[in-house]
């Protein structure tokens, strides 16, 4: 979801919805709060994140949040709805940690919430807030959370948390606006990822279709992960700890941001696999590696293998081109 290096997405907290109020008064005062954030946010060219499955959270010892919302005045519950079941944007739809990340917070499991993926995204250098409702029990700032390996490695990694609009004003004067257009995109990419060799057209496909912003911070994500690979060599053309890293965790298994296509693909799409080749005039270049955006479909095409001292070429950005 991040758009450059300091800029800041903010996650609703569903851990702060944990059967705390009392009726259903109580829940409307909490979550008018937070509708209030996320028109602060907005004002801002930014969104609140939320989980898919919000709906189910429980709000009191008897009503869980649809139940709720259906007491609500009608405009008020017709709103929040509107946002929780049809508008988002939903965090999990591009989710950076995977159900095998262990993540704790004050002695409990947080895998699967948004403070686990907020405090994966802060490990992975891509800063995330929370935004909670009160009273709960995260009327605190900030929110420590234990990420483990497997293989006994652990880190702490503070998530800040915010519920009190004027603090959060003061965040979101100081952040960066938003990306509102792909053209925007396309300008943060070449200047940010000056590492990279872009073609010419390599945005071009794009052009044409909605803007989408969870998209175009995804797009981020991988274009930073290609970078960051290409800088992980040792002076003997080894990968470093870092990259080994990387491609254990982006490159591998069924979760992998980037894969191959597959035999069949390269055969029956050979042509919309090969592409101008952005140094060598009259050359071309097959890229079936492709890193992936789900939500809308859009493949970033790049050279393979990557390689010390070599170019990675990032030949197409767009949707994908082995539809059938």
């Amino acid at each position: 979801m991040q758009v450059g290096g300091s800029d800041v997405d903010l996650l609703l907290n569903d851990l702060s919805i944990h059967g705390q109020f009392k009726d259903v008064p109580d829940f409307s005062r909490a979550i008018e709060r937070v509708m209030q954030l996320r028109q602060l946010a907005k004002r801002f060219g930014k969104d609140l994140y939320c989980h898919k499955n919000l709906t189910q959270a429980q709000v009191t010892h008897h009503q869980t949040l649809v139940q709720v919302i259906q007491a609500l005045e009608k405009s008020k519950g017709q709103a929040l709805m509107q946002w929780l079941t049809r508008q988002g944007p939903y965090w999990d739809t591009n989710r950076l940690h995977s159900e095998d990340d262990y993540l704790e917070y004050d002695g409990g499991v947080v895998t699967d919430t948004a403070l686990g993926e907020a405090a994966f995204g802060n490990m992975r250098g891509q800063e995330r807030r929370m935004a909670s409702l009160v009273p709960s029990s995260f009327e605190k700032s900030p929110l420590p959370v234990t990420w483990s390996s497997g293989n006994g490695e652990s880190k702490v990694v503070d998530v800040r948390n915010h519920w009190d609009g004027d603090e959060l004003e003061t965040l979101l004067k100081e952040a960066p606006a938003s990306l509102t257009s792909w053209e925007q995109l396309e300008a943060v990419c070449t200047q940010q990822f000056d590492a990279l060799h872009f073609s010419g057209d390599c945005f071009l496909e794009l052009r044409g279709h909605p803007f989408v912003d969870g998209a175009a911070k995804q797009v981020l994500n991988l274009l930073d992960v290609l970078q960051k690979m290409l800088r992980a060599f040792e002076g003997t053309g080894q990968r470093t700890a870092l990259g080994q890293q990387l491609y254990q965790d982006h490159f591998t298994g069924d979760k992998a941001w980037f894969s191959d296509s597959s035999d069949a693909e390269k055969v029956d799409f050979r042509s919309e696999l090969t592409f101008k080749h952005p140094s060598v005039a009259g050359e071309s270049l097959f890229c079936p590696w492709h890193g992936k955006v789900k939500t809308p479909q859009i493949r970033v095409h790049h050279s393979w293998p990557i390689r010390a001292n070599e170019p990675l070429y990032v030949v197409y950005i767009g949707p994908k081109r082995t539809k059938r």
